[in-house]
């Protein structure tokens, strides 16, 4: 999650809080009027509905990543976890011996709230992104704007009707300083990585990516919306901010309910306990106009906040062995890193070392990391092996296919096995890093303003954890073997 924070309460404020107790019964019947109006159009006449699965993005090696909340501490460390994989550009090992072709490993991100400011920005601007975003995103003050404090009625009102922020605080600025008007257009123009970039669909109590089966789902165009939009409401930490509004389009519907979706609200006890059930009645929702004319959105760390939920519920949803890979792609691959980039921090303070505390608000900020760390674990755990069961599904496809039906993707199959497939999954986190700079890293703020030097201290503790994160160095043998095997194969005899 990405919580500014309230200013905290400093002595001599009770008399404050007590006349604006006071004035509750007024404020709330005071009518705010929140920049919430949802941007999001209708399908198109002319939609070409898109197979579930990725868009045939994968070759042979594939890294992909899920980039965690935690405000611009979790922003720099992401970037530089992505600049630990373009390091020593030119196509040849650097002096270290790391490659330097990583980056173009790079196929897809899940993001949550603060990581989704990276993988939305570096995914816009490629390489490029990888040196401009420090100047461009990160040394912003994007609290500039925002309001934060609860010693005005108006703030108060603002808040008890939703929240203190709305579209015309971080959104904005966002999409004019940050994104400069894109649009999802503009992201898939780009090929790869593709990006979900996750929010919380607040009624539903499920998690929302901005992908195109999710807005086929509300029978919206995401090609048209502003990117902004959606990191903005990966962003929103409820109360600091009104939820990001969608509208559905029931009657601009181009294809039927996904079919296991449909299967599944058959079953009651399913959709009560299962997270794939549950989002499967949020599907039929969005198709009800008697139940959802408007999905409100919030931040995407109160489902999980490593971004990994939707991903699951999306192989569970795709039907097939590979979702949710294409077919080319599951035929395509050999090796799969998953890097899970969590920058989220520890509990903190000192009120388990004594008989008081913590305060009220102490306890609430508590019980919400409770219920979010909570989540997030089950859903790394579920994630794991999930992985597991995936790679074998693609193994058995792809064992199970013809000579004619492997050649439609791989023409020349000489190097080619069926069971060649291996899928590795890491953490990149503070936990490698030495004590002193791990230390650091966590006890930086979850703001969305920091220091020069916080900032700078994140992304190198992102490198540097990188470097040396053991699955990535499996990978990186796997992948050396491969091309050994490969020039020793083709050298003359």
């Amino acid at each position: 999650m990405t919580p500014v924070g309230l200013l905290p309460m400093r002595t001599g404020t009770a008399v404050k809080c007590a006349l604006l107790l006071a004035m509750v019964p007024c404020l709330i019947g005071c009518t705010t009027v929140f920049d919430n109006q949802p941007l999001n159009r209708p399908m198109s006449e002319v939609f070409v509905p898109q197979p579930e699965g990725a868009r045939d993005l994968v070759s042979e090696n594939v890294i992909a990543l899920s980039l965690s909340g935690g405000g611009l501490r979790a922003a720099a460390f992401a970037l530089g976890v992505l600049q630990a994989l373009d390091e020593g550009e030119g196509g040849s090992p650097d002096k270290t011996g790391w490659p330097t072709d990583l980056y173009d490993d790079i196929t897809f991100i899940s993001s949550v709230s603060g990581g989704s400011l990276t993988a939305a920005y570096v995914a816009l601007k490629g390489r490029d992104g990888l040196s401009t975003m420090r100047e461009s995103v990160l040394l912003r003050d994007l609290e500039r704007d925002l309001r934060v404090t609860l010693w005005s009625p108006t703030n108060l009102s603002r808040l008890l009707a939703g929240g203190l922020n709305d579209r015309s605080n971080l959104a904005r600025t966002l999409d004019k300083e940050v994104f400069a008007g894109a649009t999802f257009a503009d992201l898939q123009r780009r090929r790869k990585p593709e990006v979900w970039i996750n929010a919380t669909d607040l009624y539903n109590r499920t998690p929302f990516p901005f992908s195109p089966q999710a807005f086929q789902s509300l029978c919206s165009d995401l090609a048209s919306l502003l990117v902004s939009e959606a990191v903005a409401a990966s962003m929103a930490v409820p109360l600091l901010f009104a939820p990001v509004v969608l509208k559905t389009y029931p009657d601009h519907c181009r294809t039927p309910l996904n079919p296991l979706s449909a299967q599944l609200l058959k079953d009651p006890a399913r959709v009560a306990t299962d997270p794939v059930g549950a989002v499967a009645r949020a599907m039929s929702n969005y198709r009800d106009p008697s139940r959802m004319r408007y999905v409100k959105l919030a931040d995407g760390g109160l489902t999980d906040n490593q971004g990994l939920a939707s991903i699951l519920i999306a192989r569970s949803l795709g039907g097939t062995p590979y979702a949710p890979f294409s077919e080319a792609d599951a035929v395509r691959i050999q090796r799969m890193l998953f890097l899970i980039v969590d920058a989220g921090r520890p509990p903190l303070g000192d009120w388990a070392m004594t008989l008081d505390g913590p305060s009220g608000v102490g306890v609430g900020l508590a019980a919400a990391d409770a219920a979010i760390d909570s989540a997030t674990r089950l859903s790394a755990d579920a994630f794991r092996t999930m992985v597991r069961e995936w790679r074998d599904a693609v193994v058995r496809h792809r064992c199970g296919m013809t000579e004619a039906q492997v050649r439609r993707f791989v023409p020349d199959r000489k190097d080619w096995r069926c069971d060649d497939v291996q899928f590795i999954v890491g953490t990149i986190s503070a936990e490698s890093l030495d004590p002193a700079r791990a230390r650091r890293l966590r006890e930086m703020p979850t703001r969305l303003s920091l220091p020069v030097a916080d900032v700078d201290a994140a992304i190198d503790a992102g490198r540097a954890a990188t470097r040396s994160n053991t699955a990535l160095h499996e990978y990186l043998g796997a992948r050396a073997a491969a091309r050994a095997e490969m020039a020793g194969a083709k050298a003359p005899r």
